[in-house]
């Protein structure tokens, strides 16, 4: 009998292939994400040595959605754009896309607007990809596996988690059903973007947990701590109740700016004044921009929450509501990296309120908040062990799938499908394809009907 390799060379031929295209694929978007996070940086510091830049974030907004309107054609539909054209290749993504949100997210947060980087990496990738993918004359099904690529070297490149990257860029696609078809090309794609922009000198932050287990002679035998798992589900019913807080109050107050306001200058201008009134209520900058580190000492980031006292109770709702009143007024930038500073201040006060440690359970935040704001437990899993080290990955996946459960059926992604629902009854069908903005709209026309029934 023939062994299956040898009987099919076409295997071969394929991986060869898929290397080939996906180089040029990592070369140009991990250089582009070097640059962007280098961007980033430059953007990020020279705000904090000129505070008064963010008197000037209306005006700073008003150019953002000039740009959209007059030259991003489709643009504006962003990383749900590139969801889209995956699932349903036909709209196109313009070349464009790239440079114009890396423009603009560098505006944003030059200016103080409380946002991340994650949806602008991915964008990159997307377009330089679907440009790539015309370049090349792809046909359909190769092209929906290049811009999964894309999206892949995008994420893993920006934050350095090229296997996370990989996860992230086939689990995001649909909630409960993960393909593979596309995983080769994305993890090549992840690894050798991540290579290039490293190459390029960027940096990533470093995380750490101090925390070790003393182990018991009854807890070696379970290979668990009852009681520290107990705590870890109580934490991540939090952490998925505040991705979906995160995920409907963004989508809430664009839909209350489009039926108030409705210009899209009028809405960038108000959003922009909301924030600066908000940080002149707050007394500090600490809320804006990236928040991975603190502009004083003392002040609350990403980094503090992992220490004792690193965080206010508060804090996490703070950076919360400035990033849902700063994306959904029009400004640019990705939701994950805000979604890391709310994840980890609030895991700074379960820890507080459970007598926890600290940092493992601001890593556990970290992680689960971003798991249940994209509906991507497995990769956000991944992430912890590429991030955390593997130490406490049980914990990482008990944190990441709980805070995914409890999410329901939202997110940030309205383009994203459900393939898979998390919850079904029991002579329901086991699987659904409405994409999480069409569930939303259908929940907020229920809500209506019930409004009207009630006021008659």
């Amino acid at each position: 009998m023939a062994h299956p390799l040898s009987a099919n060379p076409k295997i071969f031929v394929q991986i060869l292939r898929w290397t080939l295209l996906i180089i040029p694929v990592a070369v140009i978007v991990g250089s582009l994400n070097a640059f962007f996070l280098w961007s980033l940086s430059f953007a990020t510091e020279t705000r904090i040595d000129n505070p008064w830049l963010l008197y000037l974030l209306p005006l700073a907004g008003i150019v953002i959605v000039y740009c959209y309107r007059n030259l991003g054609k489709n643009s504006e539909g962003g990383n749900n754009l590139i969801m889209d054209e995956i699932h349903e290749p036909g709209a196109g993504i313009p070349t464009r896309m790239g440079p114009l949100v890396l423009i603009t997210t560098a505006i944003t947060h030059l200016f103080g607007g409380s946002a991340g980087r994650e949806g602008t990496a991915v964008q990159i990738g997307g377009a330089t990809t679907h440009w790539l993918a015309r370049c090349f004359k792809l046909n359909e099904a190769d092209t929906r596996l290049i811009l999964i690529a894309g999206v892949a070297a995008g994420f893993g490149a920006v934050f350095g988690t090229p296997l996370t990257g990989a996860i992230f860029a086939l689990e995001v696609l649909a909630i409960g059903r993960l393909r593979y078809d596309a995983i080769i090309p994305a993890l090549f794609a992840a690894i050798l973007a991540d290579v290039v922009c490293s190459a390029w000198g960027a940096h990533h932050t470093h995380y750490r947990i101090d925390f070790l287990e003393t182990i018991t002679l009854f807890e070696h035998a379970v290979k668990v701590d009852i009681l520290m798992v107990a705590k870890i589900v109580l934490a991540a019913i939090a952490f998925g109740l505040a991705g979906y807080l995160f995920g409907e109050l963004t989508h809430a107050f664009k839909d209350i700016f489009k039926a108030t306001l409705k210009n899209p200058y009028l809405i960038v201008v108000v959003g922009g004044l909301v924030v600066i009134g908000a940080v002149h209520l707050i007394g500090n900058y600490d809320y804006i921009g990236l928040g991975v580190y603190s502009s004083r000492e003392g002040g609350v980031s990403i980094l503090s929450a992992f220490q004792e006292g690193g965080a206010e109770w508060y804090s996490w709702l703070l950076k919360l509501l400035l990033t849902a009143i700063t994306l959904a007024a029009g400004y640019k930038g990705g939701e994950v990296t805000p979604l890391f500073f709310v994840g980890a201040t609030l895991g700074n006060t379960m820890a507080w309120i459970l007598g926890a440690p600290v940092d493992l359970f601001a890593a556990l935040g970290f992680l689960a908040v971003f798991a249940a704001a994209t509906n991507t437990p497995l990769a956000c899993t991944i992430m912890g062990v590429e991030l955390f080290g593997a130490d406490h990955m049980l914990y990482f996946a008990i944190a990441c799938y709980t805070a995914y459960y409890f999410s329901g059926h939202t997110g940030i992604y309205s383009s994203q499908r459900v393939a898979v629902p998390k919850l079904f009854d029991l002579d329901g069908a086991p699987t659904i394809t409405h994409k999480l903005g069409e569930l939303r709209e259908t929940h907020s026309s229920l809500l209506k009907n019930l409004a009207k029934k009630f006021s008659k």
